[in-house]
């Protein structure tokens, strides 16, 4: 929360560890984490503060604590060492520090000692600060459930508070948004001239580098869309190719945005490309007409699930009944995973607990093939932000898998399945926040439809 002022920051963090006190009547401790080396100790990988911890001290301080009790904040860490500003220049002062986030006291990182008697804790993600915590609260502390009743009772609470984002987490996460839509702009403009994915993806990320953002997660650029995670990007861009994009950025402050389109590298979408790309925008406009106060999440992924069922069978790709269809889960050929996820101060968020952000209490995750990658199985409620990303991939594992071929030889025609192998694969991907009475795509400035996509990749917009 670096883009708000002093006084609005203070007065945000102050209001949550005060509704975090109204669930919680025992001491919490959050650690903010620490860097790791790469291959010498002075050489680290970019530092990422804990999500739980910047959610309630709104800084990514580097090795510190927060102690929240009964709406109050103690920050512990250190001063930075004199030859600290050798390499790093002037830091600011831990009483300037507390004063930003509304601290009510600030210590040395070693005075933690003598307060950590009943307090409950959420796992930080790099194994040195996992093992501090553990040291000083004398217990294990599991860096994805938890195993003691407190840190449980903890993480429901903060998932509780989480789960709806305020007014001063909507405006960073609308900042990530309009970031990320420049990039992808920037990146169907590079097209026109790059010749691998590593020239395109160098330019969506200059984007958000040049906005002091970073990327909430490993740019996926990539002519192969099979791949879903696809990370490498040395593949050449040939005439022809569809190029999918699942690009974010995230603000300073940790708050975080994920957007894919994909678009055909010559600017023009062949007939086949078209004509699937449409089956899953349907499915994508579908969905996020849908998204409203009460509905399933799980009811809408499941319309998607029926709408490219519907749009395949139209193709002459799949044969049947798209209820039946997706009865047998025959949709999860082409696509595999779930309609989205939360988004907030991780990609996906809270997951580093695990099902207990994305699930509803006493929900547990299907066996089912087009269920078991859903993310999350919550209704809908104002002030939640999920993306909304239905997908058709032709993935070889999948498809050529001789079990899966014997299973579904009934529901898939092989002969017509393979005059669209110019199809790798197609995304969409919005971000998606709900209202009172609807939601709002706060992703919407960029387009979808093919027509605009075209021509903004012929430079024509």
């Amino acid at each position: 929360m670096q883009t708000l002022d002093r006084p609005t920051l203070a007065n945000t963090l102050k209001l949550r560890r005060q509704q975090l006190a109204q669930h919680v009547k025992f001491p919490v401790l959050l650690w903010s984490g620490c860097s790791s080396s790469r291959n010498f100790p002075a050489n680290t990988y970019p530092f990422r503060a804990s999500s739980h911890f910047l959610y309630f001290a709104g800084l990514p301080l580097e090795n510190a604590a927060i102690r929240l009790e009964a709406g109050k904040l103690q920050l512990f860490m250190d001063e930075a060492s004199p030859a600290a500003a050798l390499w790093h220049g002037p830091m600011p002062k831990r009483d300037e520090l507390a004063d930003a986030i509304g601290a009510d006291e600030a210590y040395p990182l070693e005075a933690l000692k003598a307060w950590t008697e009943g307090a409950a804790t959420i796992a930080a993600q790099d194994v040195a600060t996992q093992q501090l915590q553990a040291h000083l609260l004398n217990r294990p502390v599991a860096p994805t459930t938890a195993p003691q009743d407190i840190d449980l009772e903890l993480a429901r609470a903060i998932v509780s508070l989480r789960l709806r984002h305020d007014a001063a987490a909507i405006a960073e996460l609308r900042h990530a948004a309009s970031v990320s839509t420049t990039a992808h702009l920037a990146g169907m403009a590079a097209s026109r001239t790059a010749t691998t994915e590593a020239q395109v993806r160098a330019a969506m990320e200059q984007v958000i580098l040049a906005n002091n953002m970073t990327c909430a997660y490993s740019s996926i650029v990539t002519v192969h869309g099979e791949v879903l995670h696809n990370n490498h990007y040395h593949h050449a861009i040939k005439a022809g190719d569809l190029l999918l994009a699942d690009v974010g950025a995230e603000t300073a402050s940790g708050w975080a945005s994920d957007i894919t389109r994909t678009w055909a590298a010559s600017g023009t979408f062949s007939p086949s490309q078209r004509a699937v790309y449409e089956v899953v925008l349907t499915a994508h406009d579908a969905c996020i007409a849908a998204a409203r106060p009460g509905v399933e999440y799980r009811e809408i992924h499941l319309l998607a699930a029926r709408v490219m069922a519907e749009g395949l069978v139209e193709l002459g790709i799949l044969r049947g009944q798209p209820a039946d269809l997706v009865d047998r889960d025959a949709h999860a050929l082409f696509f595999p995973h779930g309609i989205g996820h939360l988004l907030g101060l991780d990609v996906h968020d809270m997951e580093d607990l695990g099902d207990l952000a994305g699930y509803a209490e006493g929900r547990v995750r299907s066996d089912r093939v087009g269920l078991s990658y859903l993310r999350l199985n919550r209704p809908l409620q104002p002030g939640m932000l999920v993306t909304i990303e239905p997908g058709f991939y032709q993935v070889p594992a999948i498809l050529h898998d001789p079990e899966r071929r014997s299973h579904y030889q009934d529901a898939v025609n092989w002969d017509r399945l393979a005059e669209f192998a110019d199809v790798r694969g197609i995304r969409i991907e919005d971000d998606v926040l709900v209202t009172e009475t609807g939601a709002d795509v706060l992703t919407a400035a960029l387009p979808t439809d093919i027509g605009t996509i075209e021509q903004l990749v012929r430079g024509r917009v």
